[in-house]
């Protein structure tokens, strides 16, 4: 009998892309392989080029030059639109849901290129299954919830294309540590239902604690990659990026998320 092909199915694959704004250069060379189905937190100092990737991957900046394959297509000519009919999705950093309109008619928003209603009503009753604040604030205001509960419609609205692939931009930012853990529960929610999560954090703690895999962005290259416990343990990384002592034990790290 043969062996069972355990090799993981990639599903993006950014190779040797530089990027950057005008005249500057902020990646300089990014190789990351990003895995079907797992969540990947990149994490490294202010300018190391972390949400750039994600701009990079989602179209809102071409790359300069290497390429990004999703699902083994290149897609580094793709506008956004493209990629997003495709199947990835960026959710931003800033707060992006509109004050003034309910919840439900939030989430709605985020399948505007829809046109099948059937699959626009089924999708909202699928999103709202996943995430429970979506009917019972169904009727509310966005601009009335909490910090934490606008995440978690901003993730809700995500999923309204079905993407595979859902690029986080500093999804905990702002907000206390009880809505923080509620955020990053509906992440690893959206990996348990097959998503593939690319997630840039500050917080890297509580980031590499959520995530299969993690690498580590310094100066527009990644310099280190692992599990998202390896590098959580590491005390170098803990002694540069979690604002612990490289001779703190890991436990305490762990703990503290």
């Amino acid at each position: 009998m043969a062996a069972k092909n355990s090799t993981p199915e990639l599903i993006l694959q950014i190779s040797e892309v530089t990027a950057g704004y005008g005249a500057g250069l902020i990646l300089k060379g990014v190789n990351l392989d990003v895995a079907r189905g797992e969540i990947i937190c990149l994490i490294g100092p202010n300018g190391a080029g972390k949400s750039t990737v994600l701009k990079t991957v989602s179209g809102l900046l071409r790359p300069r030059s290497g390429a990004v394959m999703f699902r083994g297509e290149n897609i580094s000519a793709l506008t956004s639109r493209e990629r997003l009919s495709r199947g990835v999705v960026h959710v931003p950093q800033d707060r992006s849901l509109f004050p003034a309109m309910t919840v439900w008619e939030n989430v709605a928003m985020g399948a505007f290129i829809l046109s099948d209603q059937a699959l626009l009503r089924r999708r909202l009753a699928e999103v709202a299954e996943l995430f429970p604040i979506v009917a019972k604030r169904r009727s509310a205001s966005a601009g009335s919830l909490s910090g934490g509960e606008q995440k978690q419609v901003e993730l809700a609205r995500s999923l309204m294309l079905d993407p595979a692939l859902i690029l986080l931009d500093e999804p905990s930012i702002g907000l206390d540590p009880r809505a923080r853990s509620s955020v990053f529960a509906s992440i690893s929610k959206l990996a348990e239902d097959g998503r593939t999560v690319l997630l840039v954090e500050q917080n890297a703690r509580s980031g590499l604690a959520v995530a299969h895999r993690a690498a580590v962005l310094e100066a527009g290259v990644v310099a280190l990659t692992g599990t998202g416990q390896e590098l959580l343990n590491d005390p170098e990384v803990a002694r540069l990026y979690l604002g612990a002592s490289a001779r703190g034990p890991a436990e305490t790290l762990a703990k503290s998320v």
